[in-house]
């Protein structure tokens, strides 16, 4: 890790374990690096101190590298030189012709900005963003941080470029702050926070596609002159997309190749764009989405933005996808859920949705207990007349119909049988029939004289007034403070429509999106930090905002509200991406499923789910004596392993995307542990048997089969593989986990 400055050269050149990333500060002339036939060799004025990016990939000795602009200087045409440069920051109107260009309006009328070289600091260490969630350090000897100072002579418009790198990693984390520095108001409408030049334009652009119960589908294609755009303009990072991007060399696998990525720490709308100039040159890029965002700068006023953190790996996409793990598992999450081992959960939902009653309840927790499960959730329906769907958000009083007394006692019993008790919260959201809509009707997103769309017959808080916030914050800390409550699930279950807010001034409204982030994570800080002991999960139709920004406040994500097994093997893969599986809510669930009518074996249901936060969302009541059996066994067997499961290192090895087939692994850090989890989505006539190669063992060492007793050498199963022979006779949907033990 290191951060090295020429101040003859004007060269950036940061560098962690493997990668660099060399930025320069142009002069007025920039040589084109070629002679013209009257032996002339052409230069392009520009401003002086412009920032543009030579490098970013595998780790370079540090040393100048300015020849490399020559690559983006092409023979005289007849667009402008300028459109060629690799910017750090394009700039609209300037030159530039692509998209992912900032955009700042003035006192003049127009959006035109140029900013250009101020100055910069080096830090030991990282700062916190205000009001952001962020990568952070528990030392200053774990990173070090490059700020580079920009100006517009002009407008006035400040801005700060951050950089940090860490010890040990090969992620940059990136940010943008923008400041006023005229006496006229200035007004953000397009903000890219991290833009990337690439020489080239032979990639594939890699994004996590979907929708309701098919999250983060791993979509890859060709990047062309057409370009590829990845969006959400939802309020929240979305079911759609993922704020996740990706370019990767077309050869590029699992375990070999290149690759370059994006993930936005933001919970909000987002735009990322991978775009090929006319140059033949690409681009990738990842922001705030200029559909829905604008921002205004009075004089002295400042914009800080959320953090991008970009990953290098020539290691193909799990070695990318490690670098997220390590870095989110570790330096993302926060508290005292950071390190522990998750408890084994079982969730009332699909065993009674509205239908219960502390009887009902206890019945499953004494079931629960008896198998070993340690934490018993009370899902939706637990206060005001919350029978149905359509009343009572906003109105967080214990209906006491159901359960007498309210939650203390319930709590108290469930404690009693050896378990923690959790509650599902919905805190963002209003029902119209509710007692706080009565009272507070304007408290939501809204339009007034529009009509207000209802999704699944709610409408949103508005988080961006404080009003709001506080009442919020008042009337979830109230129900914490009432009972031993140890987990809360908090859950969002619709997307921002007429997101303008009754609070604020016309020229603010379309601040509205992002002040309403603003205020969710200043709501979450204050409760989180209120109650540090109670384990969160965030939910938002299961996984409709499964993102980094979510992962600082809640240590854990519900992945999917599609708990099917089968489709479970595409959502936590996709998943596994940017996130890490210790982010992932995973549970057995009841057959058929509710979302596909499949049916599975509990064994197969189990293998799936103990790959993530491992836990049950059925009726134990309901199982036969053999499910009851099964169920048991992986309650046992997940709190042997989960040290494991959610610390080690995960590796997809086979994907369900590309065939009938799907397999993973985790290894302990020291690698005296594997777990290799293999699956078969249909059985085959007459089909050989499948080998599996593992990754990462000590290739002399010895590991032990725990179930058979078998031996292998690492070698034998990293080179050779290991036969997958599935269950005979042959039935659909299959699974085998092998754990291994290093003798």
């Amino acid at each position: 890790m290191a951060i090295y400055v020429s101040r003859e050269l004007k060269q950036f050149h940061l560098q962690n374990a493997n990668t660099s990333y060399i930025l320069k500060v142009l002069p007025e002339k920039v040589s084109l690096g070629i002679k013209l036939p009257n032996g002339r060799i052409p230069e392009i004025p520009l401003p002086e101190g412009t920032l543009v990016n030579l490098y970013w990939g595998k780790k370079l000795p540090d040393g100048d590298m300015g020849y490399l602009m020559q690559s983006f200087n092409g023979a005289a045409s007849f667009d402008s030189m300028e459109g060629r440069l690799p910017y750090e920051m394009p700039f609209h109107g300037v030159g530039y012709y692509g998209d992912a260009a900032l955009k700042v309006k003035n006192a003049q009328g127009n959006d035109l900005v140029y900013l250009t070289y101020a100055g910069y600091d080096i830090c030991k260490g990282k700062k916190p963003l205000k009001g952001l969630p962020a990568t952070y350090v528990e030392s200053d000897d774990e990173a070090e941080t490059l700020v580079i100072y920009m100006e517009d002579k002009l407008t006035g418009l400040k801005a700060e470029f951050s950089y940090t790198v860490f010890a040990g990693s090969d992620a940059i984390a990136r940010s943008v702050k923008l400041v006023n520095g005229a006496e006229d108001p200035l007004r953000v409408t397009r903000l890219p926070v991290a833009s990337v030049p690439f020489y080239g334009k032979d990639f594939d652009v890699i994004h996590l596609h979907g929708a309701w119960a098919r999250e983060r589908a791993v979509e890859r294609v060709p990047l062309t002159h057409a370009g590829a755009r990845v969006e959400s303009m939802r309020g929240a990072s979305g079911h759609e997309e993922n704020p996740f991007i990706a370019l990767c060399r077309p050869g590029t696998d699992e375990f070999t190749g290149e690759a370059w990525a994006f993930n936005f720490i933001y919970s909000g709308s987002f735009l990322a764009e991978a775009e090929v100039h006319n140059s033949d040159n690409a681009r990738m890029s990842i922001g705030m989405n200029p559909s829905v965002f604008e921002w205004l700068l009075e004089k002295g006023e400042e914009f800080q933005s959320p953090e991008v953190v970009m990953v290098y790996s020539d290691k193909g996409l799990n070695g990318m996808s490690d670098i997220y793990h390590k870095l989110y598992r570790t330096r993302l999450v926060r508290g005292e859920w950071r390190d522990k081992e998750r408890p084994i959960l079982i969730n009332n939902w699909e065993a009674t949705y509205f239908d219960f009653n502390t009887e009902k309840i206890l019945k499953i927790a004494e079931k629960a207990s008896a198998i070993g499960i340690e934490l018993f959730v009370l899902d939706d329906g637990w206060f005001g007349v919350r029978n149905t769907d359509n009343c009572s958000l906003g109105d967080w009083v214990v209906n006491e119909d159901k359960l007498p007394g309210g939650l203390a006692p319930l709590a108290e019993k469930i404690n009693s049988y050896g378990m923690k008790f959790g509650l599902w919260f919905e805190p963002e959201m209003i029902s119209p029939n509710s007692d706080l809509y009565r009272a507070h009707p304007d408290w939501c997103l809204h339009i007034d004289g529009r009509k207000r769309t209802e999704q699944r017959q709610q409408l949103i808080l508005d988080m961006s007034r404080r009003d709001v916030q506080d009442y919020v914050v008042e009337a979830v800390s109230g129900v914490l403070r009432s009972a031993n409550i140890e987990y809360v699930k908090w859950d969002m279950n619709r997307n921002m429509t007429e997101y303008f807010s009754a609070k604020a001034a016309p020229e603010r409204q379309m601040e509205t999106q992002h002040r309403y982030m603003l205020g969710l994570y200043d709501v979450m800080e204050r409760i989180v930090s209120a109650f540090p002991y109670i384990l969160f999960e965030s939910c938002s139709g299961g996984g409709g905002r499964f993102d980094a920004g979510m992962l600082y406040y809640m240590p854990q994500t519900w992945t999917s509200d599609d708990t099917d097994a089968m489709e479970r093997l595409k959502i936590q893969y996709g998943t596994s991406y940017a996130y890490p599986t210790s982010a992932m809510g995973a549970h057995i669930s009841a057959v058929p499923n509710h979302q596909t009518g499949r049916v599975t074996s509990m064994d197969v249901r189990g293998d799936v789910a103990m790959s993530g936060n491992f836990g049950f969302e059925l009726d134990l009541g309901k199982l036969s004596e053999e499910d009851l059996a099964v169920a048991a066994k992986y309650v046992e067997r997940v709190k042997k392993l989960r040290g494991i499961l959610q610390k080690g290192t995960f590796t997809r090895i086979v994907s369900p995307f590309e065939g009938n087939y799907c397999s993973w692994q985790f290894v302990s850090e020291d690698a005296k542990q594997a777990i290799l989890c293999a699956f078969r989505r249909l059985s085959e006539p007459a089909s050989s048997g499948k080998r599996v190669y593992m990754k990462d063992l000590v290739p002399d060492a010895v590991y032990r089969d725990t179930e058979t007793g078998k031996t292998y050498s690492g070698a034998e199963l990293m080179y050779a593989g290991l036969p997958i022979r599935f269950p005979f006779p042959p039935k659909d949907y299959s699974s085998l986990v092998f754990v291994f033990e290093k003798v």
